[in-house]
């Protein structure tokens, strides 16, 4: 339960960081920005493999002993919730490579500039708290 306090907001806070350079929060609009703010991207993938719950995360920690149990308790419900987990983790990774990767938008998106010092100090008690294994 604690990995949810850091994670979440980390993710929020990417896309507010990204909003509040370019006013849109359309995903089709952000292709090719590692290529600009390469620095964000790094922010942004490290959060998304938090919220995917990858080992060596803290997420992790939680979330394999509950699908262990669930799967020795109810067999049937635990394949449910590790297709949801499954398909929750394939839309994180689909929604990263569509912002991060591709082809650069500059019609769309005018200014890039990685995060500054006061959204950088901002997110590292999220990266901490979502990375750290407990």
């Amino acid at each position: 339960m604690s990995s949810h306090g850091p994670v979440p907001p980390a993710l929020f806070l990417c896309v507010g960081v990204l909003y509040d350079r370019h006013k849109t929060r359309l995903a089709r609009y952000y292709g090719g920005s590692v290529s600009t703010m390469p620095n964000l991207p790094t922010i942004s993938f490290s959060s998304t493999l938090a919220n995917m719950s990858s080992p060596g995360t803290s997420s992790f920690i939680g979330e394999f002993p509950i699908s262990v149990g669930a799967f020795q308790r109810n067999s049937l419900v635990a394949t449910l919730a590790a297709l949801g987990m499954i398909l929750g983790a394939a839309y994180s990774l689909w929604l990263y490579n569509r912002a991060v990767s591709g082809n650069l938008k500059p019609d769309f998106l005018h200014k890039f500039s990685d995060p500054n010092g006061r959204e950088v100090s901002i997110f590292i008690p999220f990266l901490v708290g979502g990375a750290t294994v407990r």
